[in-house]
């Protein structure tokens, strides 16, 4: 069994989740969490969150990038044709040029999240 704990024990932040170490958080937990945090109906909360997420598809579909200032931003990366190999069979194949979505974070996500301050020189 996974040790808990709740996000920001111990110090002056406060979240309403409970962290699993080592676990990722689930959708549910997520609308959880932001149903207690702000007193809306997980229901809402659901379907809002359901609404984003089908936006940054499309917009990622029509090529779109999807920026959220101090967050991150969705992104089409491109990916070049290149040659690959079946191990089994021995052969080499081509794979073709295709576009991925990727997910760029804010400079200040990522010093959070390395545990440092944005401080810029």
């Amino acid at each position: 069994m996974q040790a808990q704990r709740w996000v920001g024990e111990g110090s002056k932040s406060l979240s309403l989740r409970p962290q699993n170490l080592g676990r990722a958080m689930t959708k549910a937990e997520l609308v959880g969490i932001i149903a207690k945090r702000t007193g809306i109906e997980r229901t809402v909360v659901l379907t809002t969150l359901e609404a984003f997420m089908e936006e940054v598809k499309t917009s990622l579909e029509k090529g779109e990038d999807v920026h959220l200032r101090g967050f991150g931003s969705f992104v089409v990366k491109h990916r070049a044709q290149k040659t690959g190999r079946i191990l089994s069979r021995n052969t080499t194949i081509i794979i073709p040029a295709h576009d991925v979505p990727a997910f760029k974070p804010a400079d200040t996500f990522v010093d959070k999240v390395k545990g440092r301050s944005a401080v810029k020189a």
